[in-house]
């Protein structure tokens, strides 16, 4: 793995314009997240993946994207289905727990068949926040469930079907997402739970998970750990909680540094995320002064940082052997919805 800066960066379109070939190829970024602003037909998507890669010089630069099924679904018809979302997974589950878990698996591995092939090698997914009644609707119907005991039987299957694939997941919000009662991308959420009811509910699915390579952060302040900081920006909720209680030690991206729930301009941000012990920070919207101002510190990826990113890209395995019409069809048998 060459040289890289510890970010991963969005673009504004559907092809990349000068000022980001040079700016990209300057500032190197260890990887880069797609979403429907930069997808329109096969040949559109390979080419920009590819494009990305040349100019950081790395064949292993990692694309991501959130391809979950129901709103949070980037790729659409005709590139893919309209999938169905984490909670329709979860009521199947309830219903029958074999083939909801059989379910998870095929989704996800049907997402690797509609990503892989066009340059795709990331999925945002599992989606491990357990809600809690009357949280925001931010989460709502993408999580498996309400109950923690669910939510890691199909973030494990899910994680399991993209891996069968060939794609990397990534958990996401860790160390949890479900008691926001704020919209994260608008304003700053506090949870005021105790420590132990969060230990028992909350990080109880990315507990279970914490082999997988790598997760995303929540910009939720928990005040039980840490009163001023959210989950992002704070080193005492990364180290107590997320590396120690949980036991993570892969990769710690950040969710979206444009959010609305972090505070001050995008150098505080990005130094305060770094200061807080993550490995990488994540920005998202492609807009070009704020990319220089993320990029202008944000240091190489060195370190402890850098061994996770290198395990995270030798966590990628061969696809299986599955055939992608059987696996559709079957899928379809459990959601007749779906084309």
């Amino acid at each position: 793995m060459s040289e890289s800066k510890a970010w991963i960066a969005g673009t504004a379109g559907l092809k990349l314009t000068p000022d980001e070939i040079a700016f990209f190829r300057d500032e190197r970024p260890w990887g880069f997240i797609l979403f429907a602003r930069n997808v329109s037909e096969p040949a559109q998507i390979e080419d920009l993946c590819a494009h990305l890669r040349d100019l950081v010089d790395r064949e292993d630069a990692l694309v991501l994207i959130d391809q979950e099924g129901g709103r949070v679904q980037r790729l659409r018809p005709p590139l893919a289905p309209n999938y169905p979302s984490g909670s329709a997974l979860g009521a199947l589950y309830r219903e029958n727990e074999e083939e909801g878990l059989r379910a998870a698996w095929l989704l996800s591995r049907l997402h690797a068949f509609d990503l892989l092939k066009r340059g795709i090698d990331v999925d945002c997914l599992p989606v491990l926040d357990v809600p809690v009644e009357g949280a925001n609707e931010v989460i709502g119907s993408r999580a498996y469930g309400k109950e923690p005991e669910i939510v890691t039987a199909m973030g494990r299957a899910a994680a399991d079907g993209l891996i069968a694939g060939g794609m990397l997941p990534v958990m996401k919000h860790m160390p949890g997402h479900g008691r926001a009662f704020a919209d994260t991308h608008h304003e700053l959420p506090t949870v005021t739970t105790p420590f132990d009811a969060l230990a028992e509910r909350d990080f109880a699915p990315f507990r279970a998970l914490a082999d997988l390579p790598m997760a995303m952060s929540a910009h939720v302040i928990f005040s039980a750990i840490d009163p001023k900081n959210p989950a992002t920006t704070s080193g005492k909720v990364v180290e107590e909680v997320i590396r120690g209680h949980i036991g993570f030690d892969g990769l710690l991206m950040s969710d979206d540094i444009s959010m609305n729930a972090l505070s001050g301009d995008y150098f505080d941000r990005t130094k305060a995320i770094f200061a807080a012990g993550l490995d990488i920070v994540l920005h998202c919207h492609g807009i070009m002064d704020q990319m220089r101002a993320v990029a202008s510190c944000t240091p190489e990826l060195e370190g402890k940082a850098f061994e996770r990113a290198k395990r995270a890209i030798e966590y990628r395995k061969q696809p299986d052997t599955s055939n992608e019409e059987e696996l559709r069809e079957e899928f379809q048998r459990y959601f007749e919805a779906v084309a």
